[in-house]
């Protein structure tokens, strides 16, 4: 493995992390029922996604 002869600066480390950051998941509005949900995954309202029903909820009444 490679040993460093020299320590990092901290402007070197930090320009290395930049990228490193947490991000917000990306959301979409379900056509279905109007709400919310994190793309690629289904409703978690009405179990729906990409137009198919693909978990069959209950309606609590």
């Amino acid at each position: 493995m490679a040993h460093p002869k020299r320590r990092q600066s901290k402007t070197r480390t930090l320009k290395r992390r930049t990228h490193d950051k947490a991000v917000a998941p990306t959301l979409a509005l379900c056509p279905n029922c109007g709400s919310y949900y994190v793309y690629h995954t289904v409703c978690p309202t009405c179990g729906q996604y990409r137009g198919k029903v693909a978990i069959v909820k209950e309606t609590v009444e």
